[in-house]
């Protein structure tokens, strides 16, 4: 059952790539994937998502962060919704973790993201109703 939902995933993990395209593309979304925050922000540029789930910690810095900012500041990506994902911090910790300014986080999740789990936060996110 496709759903017509366009999903990019930024993450310099391949396993997790995998693993999370495995999960969505199962249950009918589109994933495009790129391991880099400046892949990612191409990416959504040449086509915008329906939903970014990016990595906060990616080779050593903040990239998550990065491209957040970065969408804020791009109206075309404005409104794209975020899914933020770190194996560093939990749900419970979240809200004490400094976040930079002008930083939009639609939702966290925490590594490891189970499939139900992940496809619920998904659905949350790009809920056309």
């Amino acid at each position: 059952m496709e759903t017509g939902i366009r999903i990019l995933v930024i993450d310099d993990d391949p396993d997790f790539l995998v693993y999370v395209t495995v999960v969505l593309e199962t249950n009918g979304y589109d994933v495009v994937s790129a391991t880099t925050a400046e892949e990612g922000l191409r990416l959504m540029r040449e086509q915008v998502p329906d939903l970014v789930m990016v990595d906060m910690m990616m080779s050593y810095a903040l990239d998550g962060w990065t491209v957040s900012r970065e969408m804020q500041f791009d109206t075309t990506l404005r409104a794209v919704p975020v899914l933020m994902v770190s194996a560093v911090v939990s749900d419970d910790s979240d809200s004490l973790f400094a976040r930079p300014e002008q930083v939009r986080i639609d939702a966290f999740m925490t590594k490891p993201v189970s499939p139900a789990a992940l496809c619920e936060k998904v659905r949350m996110l790009t809920d056309r109703s």
